[in-house]
């Protein structure tokens, strides 16, 4: 028979489990909100737009005509800081809070070869949370997806060639294969880890 010492010990066990169960909910909650949030604001998107033609969905206007990048199918309208170094997380960290980063040493708009943009370079799923997480949605891009460029007041158009995932000391050697004028934008993945790239590669067209 059970004393009244074992119902209370059985009770502040039932209790504790409560608590763990309910703060590791929680947690769950709080690192992957902004993630569910964007898929869907991305679902509601994919909805709304079917119903409308391109003619009458009008053009997005840039947040930053300086340096700016705006993806409509993903909703992304987001500044571009330029010749940031992707090696150096004291340089990056900070302007991925801000935007999106245009990698040091890559091709500007306008020049020939390859502009490269990163976002989103997060080592831990809380992290999700602070930089940017509207890059998670890159993987919803497709072939001949827009995407446009904005730099010292001149639009640029691009095409979406398709994406990749690969592996980070792959990413560098790939890149270099890359001819023409083309726009390549990366993220880490999957969301909330370093382990590989998720990178679109798209192709300069005429305005």
């Amino acid at each position: 028979m059970p004393t009244s010492k074992n119902i209370s010990s059985n009770k502040n066990l039932r209790i504790i489990a409560f608590f763990l169960i309910g703060g590791g909910l929680l947690i769950l909650y709080l690192l992957y909100a902004p993630l569910i949030k964007e898929e869907i604001k991305y679902r509601a998107r994919q909805v709304f737009v079917s119903q409308k033609s391109q003619k009458e969905k009008g053009e997005i206007k840039p947040v930053d005509q300086d340096f700016g990048l705006v993806i409509p199918k993903i909703a992304v309208n987001s500044p571009v800081f330029a010749n940031i170094d992707p090696t150096d997380p004291k340089e990056y960290l900070p302007i991925l809070v801000k935007g999106v980063a245009h990698s040091k040493g890559s091709a500007l708009p306008g020049q020939p070869g390859n502009v490269f943009i990163f976002a989103h370079s997060s080592d831990t799923p809380f992290n999700i949370v602070r930089y940017n997480a509207v890059f998670y949605l890159l993987s919803k891009l497709q072939k001949d997806d827009e995407i446009f460029l904005y730099y010292q007041q001149e639009k640029y158009r691009y095409q979406v060639l398709g994406t990749k995932i690969l592996s980070p000391e792959n990413l560098e050697s790939y890149v270099k294969t890359l001819k023409g004028n083309t726009l390549t934008l990366q993220t880490c993945y999957p969301p909330g880890t370093t382990l590989k790239r998720l990178i679109v590669v798209a192709q300069l067209k005429e305005i």
